[in-house]
């Protein structure tokens, strides 16, 4: 009987981490479609639409985050940090050059994608290469992006605790000339089933990393008195005593 429920387990598993995976890759698909649809006199409101309606075309049968599929902001708006309860898309167009966060929640059957990315327009066109923006301050708000999540796979190990993982990244970031612009000061969440289970990087939650399915990481920084802010999120999973990002 003992056996039988841990098979059970493991093929239960094994479909969640496919289901993930799938339904993460439609977010990621989404990103990199909103990329050739975005141009200057857009409105945010047209490129939410436009990220949910793609989302559903790829396989979401819903958005899991107070039924928000896309939050999408732009220009000084960058650095606002809003609970889903009060989100509102903010009436603006996009400009020349601008700077734009795009944060995905896609479900399917209750399973969560939770992807988000920083998207620069310069002379009126996307620029998909990092190291072909030329706005210094956007590029280094980027580059330190993935640096986050590049120390963030070499940093945790299996007995690596949430609370850790909040001081010890909140720390560094100060430490590179930044801030965390989150509401709470947090730097992600568990992925579950429902948004009641949910844990944060937080202070004050002791309970190891590894112990969860799921996780993801989603630092939104900006510099001190910047009117700009970034945001880059991923969902990891451990997997044979090793971090990998989904």
């Amino acid at each position: 009987m003992l056996h039988g429920c841990v098979i059970t387990a493991i093929m239960i598993s094994v479909i969640i981490l496919s289901d993930i995976t799938e339904i993460q890759n439609i977010a990621k698909r989404t990103i990199q479609y909103i990329k050739t649809q975005i141009y200057p006199g857009q409105s945010l409101t047209e490129i939410r639409a436009l990220c949910e309606n793609k989302m559903k075309a790829l396989g979401a049968d819903s958005f899991w985050y107070y039924n928000i599929g896309a939050f999408v902001f732009s220009g000084r708006d960058t650095t606002v940090s809003i609970s889903g309860r009060k989100y509102k898309t903010p009436l603006r167009m996009i400009q020349d050059n601008d700077i734009i966060t795009i944060d995905l929640s896609p479900q399917r059957r209750h399973i969560w994608g939770d992807y988000a990315r920083t998207v620069i327009i310069e002379n009126g066109s996307v620029v998909d290469r990092m190291d072909d923006i030329k706005n210094t301050e956007w590029k280094d708000g980027l580059k330190f992006e993935k640096e986050l999540h590049r120390t963030l796979l070499e940093a945790v190990d299996e007995n690596t605790t949430f609370e850790d993982l909040y001081f010890y990244m909140n720390d560094l970031i100060v430490k590179n000339g930044y801030v965390n612009l989150d509401f709470n000061k947090n730097l992600g969440h568990t992925i579950n089933r429902y948004m009641f289970q949910r844990h944060y990087v937080e202070q004050g939650y002791r309970k190891r990393i590894s112990s969860a399915d799921y996780f993801t990481f989603e630092p939104h920084i900006s510099m001190p008195n910047s009117e700009y802010g970034y945001k880059r999120e991923d969902i990891y999973i451990f997997n044979n005593g090793k971090l990998k990002r989904i």
